[in-house]
């Protein structure tokens, strides 16, 4: 074996247990390193998470409020309405975003119905507030 040098006998026993040796202690010194890095990386994963679950409610209540601006335009199109649109409105709507919903009808005028809904984009950072979602519909009116 050209250019390499085979070592025996009590020199590589004693290089070998020093190098077993280092490496124990190495490990000892590492022990729960891991931890702490993970430790030091939760707050950004914990923030990733909030912005995710903030960016799916403001979506949800963007989608909320077209749905409550079609059911009140459509509501308001008909000839003989049994309830107000405002109301049919917030009932299109999931219960707990109603409460903070402001639905706004223009009854049938110019052989159209507009309705406008506004809703309150919830907030799961306390103190924190994200504004509102406005969606508009317009529907044809009955000429029955």
């Amino acid at each position: 074996m050209a250019g390499r040098e085979v070592v025996t006998g009590r020199g590589a026993v004693a290089r070998a247990a020093r190098f077993a040796r280092d490496r124990r202690r190495a490990r000892r010194r590492d022990r729960g390193s891991a931890s702490i890095e993970f430790l030091g990386f939760l707050p950004v994963l914990i923030l990733v998470a909030l912005a995710a679950v903030q960016l799916g409610l403001a979506a949800y209540a963007v989608q909320q409020a077209g749905t409550a601006a079609r059911a009140a335009a459509r509501t308001a199109s008909l000839d003989e309405v049994k309830t107000s649109p405002a109301a049919a409105g917030l009932a299109a709507m999931s219960g707990w975003l109603a409460e903070g919903t402001d639905v706004g009808v223009t009854p049938c005028g110019d052989g159209q119905a507009r309705a406008t809904a506004t809703v309150d984009i919830p907030s799961v950072i306390p103190g924190v507030d994200f504004g509102s979602a406005k969606r508009s519909a317009t529907m044809p009116c009955d000429d029955g």
